[in-house]
């Protein structure tokens, strides 16, 4: 049997290959022998894949953070792990031929190439005005690649509402120390910075904040992005007896813990659809899992006392079951005289 580690190069090279010259997969090894085809090609590039996932991240750029007369000089790295997402095409239903986008003018009916469009903005009903790319251009933002703090306040006042992006910042060349001391400046005051970043023609807010022995990156919604919960309609909501918001308190503290392991968690949906891709793949039959049926809540002491008791077990939780009304109590056995 040939190592691991022997062959995995081997196959994440052919692969490569294979992909960029759109020709079949063989094994490199024996001459013209073919390496297994069709589905467990396709598992191969998943793995060669989850391998990848493994080696260092790649920088998408850089920043420089403003600190004062301190400017710290980063590296910019995606916190988004793509490689397991499942993409699919669009398919002419026929023939199973890829299909392909065009733009139609509403008015001719006729197809438009890309070079012929223009952008414009509905300013009433079916009225346009018309933007050029140089009047476009002449608006975009100045990208100085700066984080220019401008203030620091407690990291609880930063709502996670307002977190729209995510990006790890990593010290680059020679700036190590003023890295390194801005970060340790905001763990050990409980701060996190607020600043202004202009990148790709558009400007932004970001939060600048300590993560784990580096900084991390948020950008920020602006405020008029941000629809106000005043705008939620709610209706006059009732008042709770004590021993229900007890049997509340007592299920939350079953299953509270100190901290949250967000490994604990799996997208069940991506892992069925994976297999079903791969069953798909190999031919099999497809059976459909039917839904299971979720139960009305209707006595909600009844449910607050069995949810308590459910607390904990979670390996075998199963859906809430609707309480029996007083309607539905099954009838008692009247004993027959004899």
């Amino acid at each position: 049997m040939v190592p691991r580690s022997d062959i995995e190069p081997v196959i994440a090279s052919v692969v490569a290959q294979s992909v960029l010259n759109k020709t079949p997969v063989f094994k490199a090894g024996k001459e013209g022998e073919p390496l297994i085809v069709g589905p467990v090609v396709f598992r191969i590039v998943r793995h060669v894949t989850y391998t990848i996932y493994f080696m260092p991240a790649r920088s998408i750029g850089t920043a420089t953070i403003s600190f004062g007369l301190v400017s710290i000089p980063t590296k910019l790295y995606t916190t988004n792990e793509s490689s397991g997402d499942i993409h699919f095409n669009m398919l002419h239903d026929a023939d199973g031929s890829r299909l392909k986008q065009q733009y139609i003018c509403t008015k001719c009916n006729e197809v438009v190439d890309r070079e012929h469009t223009v952008k414009g903005y509905e300013h009433a009903k079916g009225q346009y005005v018309i933007l050029s790319a140089d009047e476009l251009k002449a608006l975009d933002a100045v990208a100085s690649q700066t984080i220019a703090l401008e203030e620091f306040v407690p990291a609880s006042a930063v709502d996670p509402l307002f977190v729209e992006k995510s990006y790890y910042l990593g010290p680059d060349k020679g700036g190590e120390r003023a890295y390194k001391l801005i970060r340790d400046a905001m763990v050990d005051t409980g701060l996190v910075g607020i600043a202004s970043y202009a990148a790709r023609g558009k400007q932004y807010i970001v939060c600048l904040r300590p993560f784990h022995e580096g900084l991390i990156v948020h950008q920020l919604r602006y405020a008029q992005e941000v629809k106000p919960w005043s705008e939620v309609p709610m209706p006059d909501l009732p008042e709770l007896k004590p021993a229900e918001i007890n049997l509340a308190k007592q299920i939350i503290q079953q299953i509270q813990h100190e901290t949250w392991d967000p490994k604990k968690y799996k997208d069940d949906v991506q892992e069925r659809m994976m297999d079903l891709i791969n069953k798909k793949v190999e031919g099999q039959e497809i059976t459909v899992v039917p839904e299971a049926p979720a139960g009305k809540v209707i006595d909600l002491m009844a449910a607050l006392k069995a949810s308590l008791g459910m607390a904990g077990k979670d390996d075998d939780r199963k859906p809430a079951v609707a309480a029996e009304s007083k309607d539905e109590a099954p009838k008692k056995k009247v004993a027959k005289k004899k």
